[in-house]
């Protein structure tokens, strides 16, 4: 297949690059590079510095006889999106948006798109089914839910056919150490305490120890970003064989406390560093952890890079190899 894939310098579109191109497809990557990285594209394949909403895109679209689109392109920092709303709005909404009609006008109606466990909120009922009720409680979780609408809308009225991949906690780095995991400001928690064993921060903060967890502090499913990006291809070969459109939760369907995840990186640096313990940050659920059950059944997708200690060490790896990132 020809595939388009958006944010394809980003963290999960480059690793997802790289893995179509191994399964033998063709890609050309869209990337504006506002939080992307250059360094991360491979050699030889066809890249354009450019926007979603810029109209050249049909001629992309033309030009590479695109068959599908994985779409990444998104702003994803939950804090920044509640302090600044109207570039999550935007880049993500009107973005999307953009994206899709042009795609449709072009006569490209495949798409799979990078959703979010956000959507859920805080969960009624965990492991969290795609059934769950939607309850996004923050501006970056409310705005991948405006996009899954659009696309049903897109399905049901013009026979668009998308897949959105629900992500759990993506964490990890290809093994290679060629590309990883490299935002500004970094947010995520592997990362940071990785910081922390790198001497790069004095000590890594865990946020709140009285929740109605085993240790007390928070829990949260960690997907290897090389197991979402199989994902991807499974779901992208499922809509070119005629497959309806759905929505899938991809997690490891495991649990890892804060306070399991900073042992579990002592244990694979084999190095002590400090942890201090604070308040509780607002809008931090307790327990996030994914049922892949369906996914599983319907497209075979089954996580094998993401056990907590394959994905710290092939983080570690990454950081050592990059401490200043790209």
């Amino acid at each position: 297949m020809n595939i388009l894939v958006t944010g394809g310098a980003g963290y999960i579109g480059s690793h997802t690059v790289r893995a179509l191109l191994g399964a033998g497809h063709q890609v050309v990557i869209v990337d504006n590079l506002s939080r992307g990285h250059k360094e991360s594209i491979p050699t030889g394949v066809p890249f354009y510095e450019m926007d979603i909403t810029d109209p050249a895109l049909g001629e992309v679209l033309d030009t590479h006889k695109i068959d599908g689109i994985m779409h990444f392109a998104a702003h994803s920092q939950v804090g920044e999106s509640m302090v600044n709303p109207s570039i999550y709005y935007e880049n993500n909404v009107v973005g999307s948006y953009r994206l899709v009609e042009t795609a449709r006008k072009h006569g490209v109606n495949r798409l799979v798109f990078s959703s979010t466990a956000a959507v859920y909120g805080e969960p009624e009922v965990v492991p969290i089914t795609e059934d769950s009720k939607w309850n996004p409680t923050n501006v970056y979780g409310r705005t991948k839910l405006m996009i899954e609408d659009m696309l049903r809308d897109y399905s049901k009225i013009y026979g668009f056919k998308f897949v959105a991949l629900r992500y759990f906690n993506a964490a990890g780095a290809d093994p290679s150490g060629e590309i990883g995991e490299d935002h500004t400001p970094e947010t995520h928690l592997i990362p940071l305490i990785i910081d922390a064993a790198l001497g790069k921060r004095d000590s890594i903060t865990v946020f709140g120890t009285d929740y109605d967890t085993a240790d007390g502090t928070c829990v949260r499913d960690y997907v290897h970003v090389n197991d979402l990006a199989s994902a991807h291809i499974l779901a992208m070969e499922y809509l070119y064989n005629g497959g309806e459109s759905d929505v899938f939760n991809l997690g490891s369907g495991n649990g890892f406390s804060v306070n399991e995840i900073v042992a579990a990186t002592k244990e694979v640096t084999g190095v002590d560093f400090r942890v201090d313990y604070g308040e509780r940050r607002a809008g931090d659920p307790g327990t996030l952890i994914a049922s892949s059950e369906k996914i599983h059944a319907k497209l075979g997708w089954t996580p094998v890079h993401s056990t907590v200690q394959e994905v710290i060490r092939d983080a570690w790896n990454w950081h050592q190899l990059h401490p200043k990132g790209y």
